[in-house]
């Protein structure tokens, strides 16, 4: 390997997967919430931030809505 390189006649270019990458948030859950993640966690051997971003993944992959309807009042 050289010890030095000379980068100055290389063209810069995009990166591909720039629109994949990902983007660091702060978001509250309830404890119960992170609690069952980090338990599947535990389980499954993959991270529960992982977890969580793959759960979300699929809602958008299925199009899912959330039913509120529990929530409104009579």
């Amino acid at each position: 390997m050289k010890a030095e390189y000379d980068f100055s006649k290389m063209k810069s270019r995009k990166n591909p997967y720039a629109s994949r990458l990902k983007k660091q948030v702060s978001i509250r859950m309830g404890e119960d919430v992170i609690e069952y993640f980090k338990n599947m966690a535990e389980e499954t051997g993959i991270p529960y931030q992982s977890l969580i971003n793959l759960y979300l993944r699929d809602c958008v992959a299925q199009k899912r809505k959330i039913d509120l309807t529990w929530a409104r009042k009579p």
